[in-house]
């Protein structure tokens, strides 16, 4: 059986994930890759959303307001 990947090691994370791990509302996070949604940190699998983790944490560090 394979083992789950922790949270803070994953490489793309879901709105939901993403909305536990950076402790922002899933309505916020879904407004932001909407309003960035040519980001790199977006990435888009059918109609499923992907977030970089690790380029998304960079995009918080440098914002003022989310």
């Amino acid at each position: 059986m394979p083992k789950e990947v922790p949270i803070w090691e994953k490489y793309a994370l879901t709105i939901c994930e993403a909305a536990l791990y950076f402790r922002i509302g899933e309505t916020k996070l879904r407004q932001i890759v909407e309003e960035n949604s040519d980001a790199e940190f977006v990435i888009r699998i059918g109609n499923r959303t992907l977030i970089k983790r690790k380029i998304f944490e960079q995009y918080v560090d440098q914002a003022k307001v989310l």
